[in-house]
């Protein structure tokens, strides 16, 4: 297949974002370089968290684990991230090891499969008794994580740098959503974004847009989706933007109607 019949795999297509307000730049690529529209639809803004004190804690630990791109930019607003003798550095996924790697941290592991608990899986987060682990995130995000780190011994040292607030979808926004045609795709990659924005649309709209193809980042959220009824779901291999259009892509290729 020559790069100009790829990038025309999803001429056509509408895909709907989810991602916070200001953050729909990477989809909108992903989604043009595949010749698809993107329609942002943001259940959620990101906010910053006032410093209390926790972050100098987490970044002080042997082992300092970011959950997302966003904890990575609203922790380096708040203090100098960078290389430590000592310290081991985790990320959860490509897209926020790319991230503390642009802040200035080098030699980030990050799991093959971007999950919590791919993540747990990495080697120095398996014998942590007795150490200090820093966890940087929001509140609500990857409880698994501090769980699981917590039965193996170690001290978890919480770090909420930013927080997810909701965002009421204006009536003109729903009805937009409601009149694109077909074929259409909604990418996941939150489940508290996918409920903020699914719990705003009325029965009619629901039974709509249940003809989409959905694109989960995970098995997890995947599961979630089929448990509101949804039958076209697909799973990437990451909530990269780039990863959830070629997934979509890859559908595509496959199927005459979307």
């Amino acid at each position: 297949m020559d790069s100009r019949r790829k990038s025309a795999r999803l001429t056509g297509w509408y895909v709907i974002s989810l991602r916070p307000v200001g953050q729909h730049a990477a989809p909108r690529r992903a989604a043009a370089a595949h010749g698809a529209r993107l329609f942002a639809c943001s259940p959620l803004r990101l906010a910053a968290v006032p410093d209390d004190g926790a972050l100098a804690a987490a970044l002080a630990a042997p082992r300092v684990i970011f959950t997302s791109p966003a904890a990575v930019r609203f922790a380096a607003a708040q203090a100098r991230l960078g290389p430590r003798a000592g310290a081991r550095w985790y990320a959860v996924g490509a897209g926020t090891a790319a991230a503390l790697r642009r802040a200035g941290v080098a030699g980030v592991m990050a799991p093959t499969r971007m999950d919590s608990e791919g993540l747990l899986a990495l080697p120095g987060l398996d014998s942590v008794a007795g150490l200090d682990v820093g966890l940087v995130t929001a509140p609500g995000g990857r409880g698994t994580i501090a769980a699981t780190l917590t039965r193996r011994g170690a001290r978890v040292r919480v770090a909420r740098v930013y927080r997810r607030e909701a965002v009421r979808l204006t009536a003109a926004t729903r009805a937009r959503l409601a009149a694109l045609p077909p074929p259409r795709a909604v990418l996941v990659s939150s489940g508290e974004a996918f409920a903020g924005f699914w719990s705003q649309l009325d029965a009619r709209q629901q039974r709509t847009l249940a003809t989409a193809v959905f694109v989960a980042s995970s098995e997890r959220l995947a599961a979630m989706l089929r448990g509101h009824g949804l039958r076209r779901v697909l799973v990437a291999d990451s909530a990269r933007p780039r990863a959830l259009l070629e997934r979509l892509a890859a559908h595509a290729a496959t199927t005459a109607f979307g």
